[in-house]
């Protein structure tokens, strides 16, 4: 169930569909362009990536993750359980954060928490897995499902910055709430992981 990536080819054929389902879409994509491929790893470090941004900038996030990777001799679980907890707080991990990090490396090292199984489920079984690890939502699990596994139709309804997008682009009067959010694009199905990208993609190019 793992999929290929999502490459330009991939996105352009994606994007065009949607296009030619949605007039909006058709104007803001003449406007701003087909959105770049983002691939992130299947791994521990992927997920702990997911962790750390939680709630934070990406550049917040990506200072962070650089202080953790620094701490370890490898980015594995074992290597990270090993580590005084002290040592992660003083990185920049909160309490909590610090407690779902651990936890998850636990689950991992304990084979509780199968990476490898999750390319074989489709995407609601592999959602259900990773959300049943303490730390992820509904969110976390469409990040990774999205960036790492490349599943094509996914849609992480709960990201604020999807949902200025939509209100943006869709020149509603609020943002929309993820139920909302998610009515809006059904008919993007099954390019919903591309227009994702999209609505990323034009939301760091609106003017704020």
């Amino acid at each position: 169930m793992g999929g290929g990536v999502m490459g330009r080819n991939i996105i352009r054929l994606g994007m065009d569909a949607i296009a030619s389902a949605d007039e909006v879409v058709a104007t803001a994509l003449a406007d701003f362009g087909y959105p770049e491929p983002r691939v992130r790893t299947r791994d521990f470090e992927a997920f702990l990536s997911i962790i750390v941004s939680q709630q934070l900038s990406n550049e917040a996030a990506a200072t962070i993750l650089d202080r953790v990777r620094g701490l370890l001799p490898e980015m594995s679980p074992d290597a990270l359980l090993e580590l005084p907890e002290t040592s992660l707080r003083e990185a920049g991990l909160s309490g909590r954060k610090v407690e779902y990090a651990t936890g998850l490396a636990r689950a991992i090292s304990e084979g509780q928490f199968d990476l490898d199984q999750l390319e074989e489920l489709d995407d609601e079984e592999a959602i259900r897995e990773i959300i049943a690890v303490r730390g992820f939502g509904r969110w976390s699990a469409e990040v990774y499902l999205l960036f790492s596994l490349q599943r094509q139709d996914i849609f992480p309804a709960d990201d604020l910055a999807l949902q200025v997008a939509l209100q943006r682009l869709r020149l509603l009067e609020s943002r929309p709430a993820a139920a909302v959010a998610r009515r809006l694009v059904g008919h993007w199905a099954p390019w919903r992981s591309v227009g994702s990208l999209f609505l990323w993609h034009f939301y760091r190019g609106i003017p704020a």
